[in-house]
């Protein structure tokens, strides 16, 4: 009975170190999530092996893994930029990314893990100062949003794809002018619009003219070609046309023939 005590502490100082040991060695990495390995002893951060992917894993106990998530993330940048004619703008901006898993341990080798601090922020305001300092403020203001948009997005791109991290897409929330610059774009625009309503309604009006005085020369052309067609001795006829048709209806007349201007017949009746 006094040899258990000495031979159970030997036992349970082995399993509490097993367990101590095991909960080193066990790292669970979660959805959305890739593991960097680190060897203490061995060659440091593993670069030339795929990153860890989701599920439990063993290492162990004097390495660690370094956990990152993969999927894709967020970075709003409010900044204060400078138009190409020195105006400071306020733009408010978003980038979406996600580290390249195929090069994560190249990433927290030369990175580390706030490489958003270290890389993606300074790319990002890079980007944005000098696609801005191409416009004007009116350019900024009216018609040229989505083309800062593409043109930061191309800009961060090229600085990021030798920096193991993917851009997935930039967007331009919000582009803030001071407020004497902003009132007097709207005016200019408002002036701009009121001068082609004008220059529309006077085309208009021009294009009505010019009908109006197609149509009378036409008129005029027809009157010219009519009246050179009409001899005297047409007239009488179609002068007696009329008479002979009218002479037809029931109602009580008096014809008197060659008594009219030009020998034509005259109409007497009760009506």
């Amino acid at each position: 009975m006094d040899k258990l005590p000495k031979i159970g502490l030997p036992i349970l100082f082995i399993v509490i170190v097993g367990i101590i040991l095991i909960s080193k060695s066990a790292v669970t990495i979660e959805s959305g999530e890739a593991g960097v390995l680190y060897e203490r002893f061995g060659d440091g951060v593993v670069t030339d092996e795929p990153a860890k992917g989701e599920g439990f894993h063993f290492v162990f106990p004097w390495n660690k893994i370094y956990i990152y998530e993969v999927r894709q993330q967020q970075l709003s940048e409010p900044m204060r930029v400078l138009s190409s004619n020195g105006l400071e703008i306020a733009l408010d901006a978003t980038a979406w990314y996600q580290p390249q898993a195929e090069n994560l341990g190249k990433l927290h080798q030369e990175k580390g893990e706030d490489y958003e601090e270290r890389v993606i922020k300074p790319a990002f305001r890079s980007a944005a100062r000098s696609v801005v300092g191409r416009y004007t403020p009116e350019q900024l203001y009216s018609t040229k949003r989505d083309a800062i948009q593409e043109e930061i997005f191309i800009e961060t791109k090229k600085i990021l794809d030798d920096q193991y991290v993917q851009l997935n897409q930039v967007l331009v929330r919000d582009v803030t002018l001071p407020a004497t610059i902003k009132d007097a774009i709207e005016r200019k625009l408002k002036q701009e619009q009121e001068a082609l309503e004008y220059e529309f309604r006077l085309e208009k009006a021009k294009q009505e003219a010019e009908r109006q005085r197609i149509d009378a020369e036409g008129k005029a052309a027809a009157n010219r070609i009519l009246n050179a067609s009409l001899s005297e001795k047409i007239l009488q006829e179609k002068g007696i046309q009329a008479t002979l048709e009218l002479s037809k209806s029931p109602n009580s007349k008096v014809i008197v023939v060659g008594g009219g201007d030009g020998g034509l017949p005259i109409i007497l009746g009760n009506q």
